[in-house]
């Protein structure tokens, strides 16, 4: 009977799934239909034990009206930890319409970061009211997690844990996991820690199960752990997962006592969001737009970015008008300038993207930057001599002109050593200012390659065409 039950669940969350992977259609169609239905039975058979990830991308795939009547409908076997795969927007439309009694029920037996990650985003009003409606334990730990500023470890740590005294056997440690009726849903590791609380080591539960009943825990300890402040960045502490290989890792306050502990999902997903909000910060787009974000909210984030670039895109072309003269006798370079500026562009970019991502990674610095700086103009001297000569000869041959073919070869190096230098330079003097560069870059190592791709070949056209 078992077995056939499991079978049919397999064979539901394949037709949940088209052939591309994304949210199948017509599933999202059934279960449209049972939620305007209220057919609360039908929706349980469809979705009730479907894994968080695919109930979240449920919940985005259907009509915004319908998300909060299905959550309603499927009550306890809805999983609030599906909330935490949406956009953000969604989340918080989700939430807003939902009684705080539901809300309450729902995260109460969640894991206290996913239930952090769900309130942290509400007005203190709607977190006050939903608080409230908890029991005080969890009320007040809860509470406590949000009281810890934004991107800290504090807000990310998962307060459920187990911690045992040095001088406790392994029998006895056993005997507790048996016995403890709150114990957290998952875990594979047990802290040890001294009448104070402070931490003093770790035992990892493969370790635990294969010693001796009679073996004391502080023989089997590991104390070199490392540890992570409550009020450490969250970036930072996914660069010590991310350099010293960790699953987890222990949350200590500042008297070094045991509060909490951080394990490698919650990491992933920092730092999916940091390279998500790099790659968003090199196009001129803010950190928290969304697929989901209203026309109007989306418009007014990318105005000033655009507005900027507008304003850079004036200076550039003033350059033209100071070789006016130069442009109205030879038509060829007007034609041939824009290769010259955008190539020299493309090189910044990629230059720009090493070292913006160099220094989010804490991989470029003092020690090192004067020979990555180096590194990046020889490059851009061996491209600019490469596609000089290359675009050289087909000027020559398009325009039947020699003179023309030296001067863009002449200029293409010039601007692509100047793309490389603006695109390693502008990025460490930017976080020198304490800048982001990821999102101030683009805009003036474009503007440097513009300026000077101009100039170099309106100038070196001017003087060579006036000495021949």
């Amino acid at each position: 009977m078992l077995l056939e039950e499991n079978k049919k669940a397999a064979e539901r969350v394949l037709a949940f799934r088209d052939e591309e992977g994304d949210v199948s259609a017509a599933f999202v169609q059934a279960v449209s239909e049972a939620v305007q239905a209220d057919d609360s039975a039908h929706l349980r058979d469809l979705i009730a034990d479907f894994h968080e990830a695919d109930q979240g991308a449920l919940l985005e795939a259907l009509d915004a009206d319908l998300r909060p009547r299905l959550i309603e409908l499927l009550g306890d076997d809805f999983d609030f930890a599906a909330l935490t795969e949406v956009d953000d927007a969604v989340r918080e439309e989700i939430l807003e319409e939902l009684p705080a009694e539901t809300v309450a029920e729902g995260v109460k037996d969640l894991d206290s970061d996913d239930a952090v990650y769900i309130l942290e985003g509400l007005d203190k009003e709607d977190q006050d009211e939903i608080l409230d409606a908890l029991p005080a334990s969890e009320r007040v730990a809860l509470q406590k997690s949000l009281d810890y500023p934004e991107d800290s470890a504090g807000r990310l740590m998962q307060a459920d844990l187990i911690a045992v005294p040095p001088f406790w056997t392994v029998g006895q440690v056993l005997a507790h996991l048996r016995e403890a009726t709150e114990l957290p849903e998952s875990f594979f590791e047990i802290f040890v820690v001294d009448p104070g609380h402070r931490l003093l080591g770790h035992l990892f539960l493969d370790a635990l199960l294969r010693s001796d009943r009679a073996a004391r825990i502080e023989t089997l300890m590991v104390s070199d752990r490392r540890r992570v402040r409550v009020l450490d960045d969250s970036e930072e502490v996914a660069r010590l997962f991310q350099r010293y290989n960790l699953v987890s890792a222990p949350v200590v306050d500042e008297a070094d006592r045991l509060v909490g502990v951080i394990t490698i999902d919650d990491m992933v997903d920092v730092l999916q969001e940091e390279a998500d909000d790099e790659i968003k910060a090199l196009g001129g787009v803010r950190a928290d737009e969304e697929l989901s974000d209203t026309v109007l909210y989306t418009t007014r984030s990318r105005f000033i970015w655009l507005f900027v670039n507008l304003l850079t895109a004036f200076l550039a072309s003033s350059v033209l008008g100071l070789f006016e003269g130069s442009l109205e006798k030879m038509v060829a370079l007007a034609v041939l300038a824009p290769i010259v500026a955008s190539q020299g562009g493309n090189a910044a970019t990629q230059t720009m993207t090493v070292a913006v991502r160099a220094l989010a990674m804490r991989e470029l610095g003092p020690s090192n930057a004067w020979r990555i700086t180096i590194r990046e103009a020889l490059v851009g001297l061996l491209n600019g001599v490469g596609f000089g000569l290359l675009t050289g000869v087909v000027a020559s041959l398009w325009f039947r002109d020699w003179n023309l073919g030296i001067v863009i070869c002449l200029a293409m190096v010039v601007n692509l050593i100047a793309g490389a230098l603006g695109g390693i330079l502008i990025p460490m003097a930017l976080e020198r200012f304490r800048a982001d560069p990821a999102v101030s870059s683009g805009v003036f190592v474009t503007t440097v390659t513009d300026v000077v791709g101009f100039f170099s070949f309106l100038g070196i056209a001017t003087l060579w065409f006036g000495l021949h």
